[in-house]
């Protein structure tokens, strides 16, 4: 599946201006052909839920052009069918995000709930190429991400937008998993289609994570073992001050009694 949702590793500005901010953008490699699906088809929204009796649906916008492909007479399909979708009626959501759409094939909520969950496609053509410099979201996850000093931290594994801005998942390497916004104070190279991207560790602060050591690690510290072997009886108190223990007549009788004497 291929998203029509060009990245600009820029934060904050639109989505169809080129990129702003990055040292090192691609010149060599021109926008070229939007790359398509095997069907040749873009997708360009994900219906989310259904709005109304009469069969609108709100969809999540997958496309940097709404105004374009959400107008009255264009037609969708589903994605991986040939089925029509043609859009009668559009309307921005004005109290969130997203658009409402209807369409003339759906006319009921039931056939709108139908569609929740999927994801609506278009004909790819000629206005599908990109800007200069600007880059489709499939294009930029699976690429290797490396620090300034060449050290690799991962490969870029999701782009989602948060506050207006691009944010990119980084993972698969010693950092773990990491957020890298789309602006030039991380970013210092930006080059998907030749395979680069270089980030600034110390500007997105990122440490280490604690190593947990291995159970067979040589270097793991050892709790200290316990003596093995039977136990040795604690004496008493009594037994520690010689003092026989109270009631014991075999020992008395057998001490010399110091009034006998005086007796004599």
């Amino acid at each position: 599946m291929t998203r029509e949702e060009p990245t600009e590793a820029a934060g904050g500005a639109q989505l169809s201006e080129l990129p702003r901010g990055l040292a090192t953008p691609e010149p060599e490699v021109g926008p070229g052909p939007a790359p398509t699906t095997a069907s040749g088809r873009l997708v360009v929204a994900l219906v989310r839920g259904v709005h109304g009796l009469r069969g609108a649906v709100r969809v999540e916008i997958l496309t940097d052009r709404p105004e374009q492909r959400y107008a009255v007479g264009s037609v969708l399909h589903r994605e991986g069918a040939d089925d029509r979708l043609t859009v009668v009626w559009s309307s921005a959501v004005s109290d969130g995000p997203g658009w409402r759409l209807q369409f003339a094939e759906v006319h009921d909520r039931s056939a709108a709930g139908d569609l929740k969950g999927v994801y609506l496609e278009i004909d790819a053509g000629p206005d599908a190429a990109l800007p200069r410099g600007a880059y489709f979201w499939h294009e930029v996850v699976g690429t290797t991400v490396t620090s300034t000093d060449g050290t690799v931290l991962g490969t870029i594994q999701d782009v989602y937008r948060s506050g207006g801005a691009e944010i990119y998942t980084v993972a698969g390497g010693d950092y773990g998993e990491f957020d890298v916004p789309a602006v030039r104070d991380f970013i210092r190279i930006f080059a998907p289609r030749r395979g680069e991207i270089v980030v600034d560790t110390i500007a997105l602060d990122l440490a280490l994570p604690k190593r947990r050591r291995a159970p067979d690690d040589p270097d793991r510290p050892r709790a200290p073992r316990r003596r093995t072997g039977p136990r040795r009886a604690r004496p008493t108190s009594a037994a520690a001050s010689g003092t026989p223990p109270a009631g014991d007549d075999g020992d008395a009788a057998e001490r010399p009694n110091p009034f006998d004497i005086l007796a004599d």
